[in-house]
């Protein structure tokens, strides 16, 4: 391995920083995009992970303070080990959240804990060539209702007396092993290669989530679910318009019964997102979004891709039949006004049945009362029944048993309320979530209909306020120490809140999602 990396650097001697690689879609990073910390605003159709080439932020908000010892360099500045030449630039870092808290309202005391340990390596590589590969390694016990919404999603086993699930599955994170008894134990690697041949294309290959939207929520498609393989191609066909073409392989955590592997596979399934981006100046942007879920197979067989799934034009694939693909049409707007301000939306259609639209309608605003940093945000999201489902649930718009969209997936109406502020490193962030569920039920989008019980519908809502204070040292890793609370409450008829009280240390490079 060794060897290989130094053949590499020194293939890339003579050439120029590629500037390709990816800008993650953290909620912190997201933030600073629409903060228009560059001299124009971030105009782009809302797809993240988005290149450094496209809008170079990380330059834009890196500290820029004087710092007189090596250590606060590295510390405040710097990736831990950075290497630069003539025509290569590596950089290293360990990853890490460490956590420890206490529900008030769990009777059993349990600790609420979190041990992750890993690595980011990231690279950019002949002149128009970028690569990143990370690791994450995991123990956590979470709160009482993020644990039983983990579990309800937990991957599907077939036995003789039909399905079952078992495990859990954490919302961007993956599937998970038991760990003293109430906790989880669960590993994931996420990478990418970014190739640029000339400023109008970009090709990426790798393993990882994408996020469409200027929301905090994503109707459309967001890094709710989990990480897949993916091959994605943005082309700049003119100064006012933009082509995304972007092809997953997404699994139903739903085990094939026959096998002659030591472990059975999971059902696969093909995602085609065609996304076409207006605009028609500096300041708006309008996108036509189709997203498709393609049959690849059942329990028994496994189908190669249509050859529909390569065709870029959006509505083409929704004219086959439902038993071969489920299809997502649907438009993400985003407006700037003036410096500060931005109104965004996303409207949502299954299957061209305008009866189950769904749409998110939110507001950005920054630098209120002369205070720099300072943002507020206000979105309304709502999630008509059956809007993720489809007729055949092996094609339900889910992946890893996680609706693509919604955290929560179908039924739902949320007023979502953020707001947050930093001041020399210090930062104070706010989050409240109102859900109004209808017909709920939380196992309604697995993959299959065996494990769905219509008597545990239910209508109730829930609220979810966090607070968190804390103290960001390096902008590049998003590295920080925090003290954090959490309320929940439910109306729900057997409620499970929480009263939640953290404090930590964290590398936050990844979404990771409790607001529900």
């Amino acid at each position: 391995m060794k060897n290989w990396i130094v053949l590499l650097i020194l293939m890339c001697s003579g050439f120029v920083q590629s500037q390709v690689s990816l800008v993650s879609p953290q909620s912190f990073y997201k933030d600073q995009t629409f903060a228009n910390k560059r001299s124009k605003p971030f105009n782009s159709g809302d797809f993240f992970p988005y290149t450094e080439a496209s809008y170079d932020l990380i330059s834009a908000i890196n500290d820029s303070s004087k710092q007189y010892y090596d250590v606060t360099e590295t510390l405040f500045k710097k990736h831990l080990f950075e290497l630069k030449g003539d025509g290569y630039y590596l950089t290293i870092s360990p990853t890490f959240n460490f956590s420890y808290g206490i529900d008030l309202e769990d009777t059993t005391n349990t600790r609420l804990t979190r041990n992750t340990r890993g690595f980011l390596i990231e690279g950019d590589l002949l002149d128009k060539v970028s690569f990143s590969t990370s690791f994450y390694e995991n123990q956590a016990t979470f709160a009482r209702y993020a644990s039983q919404y983990f579990a309800d999603a937990g991957e599907l086993y077939l036995n003789q007396n039909g399905y079952f699930t078992q495990n859990a599955v954490i919302p961007n994170e993956g599937r998970t092993k038991v760990f003293k008894e109430t906790g989880f134990d669960f590993g994931y690697a996420i990478g990418n290669v970014i190739y640029r041949p000339w400023k109008q294309l970009t090709i990426a290959v790798g393993n990882n989530s994408h996020f469409i939207g200027s929301g905090h929520r994503s109707l459309l498609l967001s890094d709710n679910s989990y990480a897949a393989p993916y091959f994605r191609i943005d082309w700049n066909i003119h100064e006012k318009f933009q082509v995304r073409v972007l092809r997953y392989k997404l699994l139903n955590l739903l085990r094939r019964p026959f096998t002659s592997s030591a472990e059975s596979y999971y059902e696969a399934k093909g995602y085609s997102v065609n996304y076409l981006t207006w605009m028609p100046n500096e300041n708006l942007n309008i996108s036509l979004f189709e997203g498709v879920i393609w049959n690849r197979g059942d329990s028994v067989s496994y189908r190669s891709a249509h050859p529909l799934f390569y065709n870029p034009v959006p509505g083409v694939a929704s004219a086959l039949g439902q038993d071969e693909v489920n299809s997502m049409i649907g438009i993400n707007a985003s407006m700037q006004l003036k410096d500060v301000h931005r109104l965004y939306g996303q409207v949502a259609i299954p299957n061209w049945n305008f009866d189950r639209t769904g749409f998110q309608i939110g507001y950005r605003g920054y630098n209120f009362f002369g205070l720099n940093d300072f943002m507020i945000q206000g979105e309304f999201n709502y999630i008509p029944e059956e809007m993720y489902g489809a007729q055949n649930p092996r094609l339900n718009y889910i992946h890893y048993n996680l609706p693509l969209g919604h955290i929560r997936g179908d039924g739902i109406q949320e007023i979502l309320v953020r707001s947050n502020y930093e001041y020399k490193r210090a930062y104070v962030d706010l989050l409240v979530s109102y859900m109004m569920l209808s017909n709920y039920n939380p196992r309604g989008l697995l993959p299959t209909d065996a494990l769905i019980d219509p008597g545990t519908e239910s209508s109730f809502n829930t609220t979810n306020i966090q607070l968190e204070l804390g103290y960001r040292f390096n902008r590049k890793l998003n590295f920080s120490v925090f003290a954090r609370s959490v309320l929940r409450t439910s109306t729900a008829e057997d409620p499970v809140n929480g009263t939640i009280l953290q404090v930590g240390m964290r590398t936050a490079l990844l979404n990771q999602y409790d607001d529900f």
